[in-house]
């Protein structure tokens, strides 16, 4: 009998891909998801709308959890804190909420994966390659919330309860809900709706990579994954391909490439910067952007068996061939739905959503 799973932030950029990948495997889901971009859709996801449940994750009790194998925690703000919140404000109750949920799989003994990220590397302080050993150097709000539930859910773990936290790389990729805020995707983006590519850095960053298939390949890897944990301790895997990382240049050169004729430019001038709101990273400061890190993903082929299939080069060609089946044109790419930050901004600003990020109605 194929595995029930509980997908928490189902609605998002992530979890709108991984619902109907892992309905073609036969499992089944529950889904778990605010709502907060219910109407931001590139195109038709019926198995989105079918399978997710309106519900806070601040408000998922022990019941909701007892009739699941796994729970993937997908759930969270993965964004700047909005312009009149504190970075406290916006990510203490998703730390919370994470520990509780944790907390009641452990109770019920269910597996339980969380989607942490590379970003906790941050501003790394060397050129070498980083592993699951390696300082961590966190630069966001968002980043330092990945790896404070990384330590909480150290905290709990033994012998009969071992979390597995995913540090996934940079994901990228076409989703029902994709985001373009996410470099390579809003580049790609750039390319086919504008012939030209718009850097607000020095695009020397390095970043590592992953193609949104091998994210949920990796999801699913996990689920199924039944060796005995390590030690009772935490399992903490960084998800991706040593040759995926690459300088953000050099990501637009490849995608100038494969979009012939497009131009690459950069925008470093405040001037500039003000016309190109969506396209602006507030955290990239006079063109130089101090997150910078190269990662090492050995561990999760070596001790666990998990490989990603695609190259950079592979998944944006994949993208670039799945926008052609459809219209895609500056109105979509412009569409601020796509954008989270600014998204949550105007929801907060019509007053539809409160300073604790719940719906007001």
């Amino acid at each position: 009998m194929k595995k029930k799973i509980l997908i928490t932030g189902c609605g998002g950029y992530l979890g709108s891909y991984l619902i109907p990948f892992l309905l073609k495997k036969n499992y089944l889901i529950q889904g778990y998801d605010i709502g907060f971009f219910k109407e931001c859709n590139l195109f038709e996801n019926k198995n989105l709308s079918d399978q997710i449940n309106l519900k806070d994750a601040k408000d998922i009790k022990l019941e909701d959890l007892q009739n699941c194998d796994v729970v993937v925690h997908l759930a969270g703000i993965s964004n700047d804190p909005l312009n009149k919140l504190t970075s406290a404000k916006v990510y203490d109750p998703t730390r919370e909420y994470t520990l509780n949920i944790a907390k009641m799989c452990k109770s019920l003994n269910k597996k339980f994966i969380f989607a942490s990220s590379c970003s906790v590397f941050g501003a790394a302080k060397t050129e070498n390659y980083l592993t699951e050993m390696s300082e961590t150097s966190p630069q966001t709000g968002y980043s330092l919330n990945k790896l404070q539930i990384e330590e909480d859910l150290t905290l709990i773990s033994d012998l009969k309860f071992s979390p597995i936290c995913l540090r996934f790389a940079t994901i990228f990729g076409v989703s029902s809900r994709i985001r373009f805020d996410v470099v390579i995707n809003m580049l790609v983006g750039m390319a086919l709706t504008q012939g030209e590519i718009k850097l607000n850095s020095n695009g020397e960053a390095w970043r590592p990579h992953l193609y949104i298939e091998d994210a949920c390949a990796a999801i699913l890897h996990f689920i199924e994954y039944e060796k005995k944990n390590r030690n009772g301790k935490v399992s903490i895997i960084n998800i991706g391909r040593n040759d995926n990382n690459i300088k953000i240049i050099d990501v637009a050169k490849i995608i100038q490439e494969l979009v012939p004729g497009t131009k690459i430019k950069f925008i470093n001038n405040s001037n500039e910067n003000s016309k190109e709101q969506l396209f602006t990273d507030r955290k990239i400061k006079e063109g130089h952007d101090s997150r910078t890190y190269k990662v090492l993903f050995d561990l999760s082929e070596n001790e666990f068996g998990f490989k990603c299939k695609y190259t950079v080069r592979d998944g944006i060609s994949e993208m670039i061939e799945n926008f052609s089946k459809f219209k895609f044109d500056d109105k979509i790419f412009k569409f601020k739905g796509f954008y989270r930050l600014q998204y949550l901004e105007n929801l907060h600003e019509k007053n539809l959503i409160d300073d604790n990020l719940k719906w007001k109605t």
